[in-house]
């Protein structure tokens, strides 16, 4: 069975804002591969908002401030490093259509990076796309131990604090699964995405509450305490 493909060139903002309100999203199928395919996952993995589990020790590293975590400061880099092949990852998805697209998304606003800053150097980031209260998260990385880890906290912080209802994880890893992602089948994604479509959240950049809304989250009762 063949996958449905896009017309070089032709991944516009327009177009990627229709597939994910749909539940779709694109992929290529290396790093190198010019082509960009479709995907329409029968099983969708989720990430809660409102029972995100954060370790005791993960708990102790965000306090610690030990990394400085920024949003939307170089998109453009954490994209680009998610597409990077290295020792730990033998090959990508993201190829230069995605990046160029999302970029491009990115300008618009609908596309949004955290970053993990250590020492002055990025040391881990994520890059996702908010649609009214659903964020679909694409794709990130770690170059620190507890990088990527500390990205994803401070993203969820941002969406409960933006008033998002939806967290896209795509597909549950077993790093996904520390924090409480799960698997639902598509037709169940899609009712939660059609009710989160009808939430007008507003992704925060550098909101001055976000102390608080962290705070709030690390002392939540539901942990994982390993």
């Amino acid at each position: 069975m063949s996958r449905p493909r896009v017309p070089d060139h032709q991944l516009t903002p327009e177009l990627l804002l229709r597939a994910y309100a749909a539940g779709i999203f694109p992929m290529a199928e290396s790093r190198d591969d010019p082509a960009v395919f479709w995907v329409d996952p029968q099983i969708r993995g989720i990430l809660p908002l409102d029972e995100f589990h954060v370790s005791r020790s993960l708990k102790k590293k965000v306090r610690s401030r030990v990394f400085e975590v920024t949003c939307d400061r170089d998109f453009e880099t954490v994209i680009r490093t998610c597409a990077t092949v290295g020792k730990n990852r033998q090959d990508t998805w993201i190829n230069d259509e995605i990046i160029r697209a999302y970029t491009e998304l990115h300008k618009l606003g609908f596309a949004h990076s955290v970053e993990c800053w250590y020492e002055g150097r990025l040391a881990g980031g994520l890059y996702g796309v908010a649609l009214a209260g659903v964020f679909c998260g694409e794709s990130m990385f770690s170059h620190v131990t507890d990088a990527s880890k500390v990205v994803l906290v401070h993203l969820v912080a941002r969406l409960r604090l933006g008033g998002f209802v939806l967290l896209d994880a795509q597909f549950v890893t077993d790093h996904l699964r520390r924090f409480g992602a799960f698997e639902i089948p598509a037709r169940e994604y899609l009712s939660l995405l059609d009710d989160a479509l009808q939430v007008k959240a507003v992704f925060p950049i550098d909101p001055p509450e976000l102390d608080r809304a962290l705070e709030e989250m690390l002392g939540g009762r539901r942990t994982d305490e390993t």
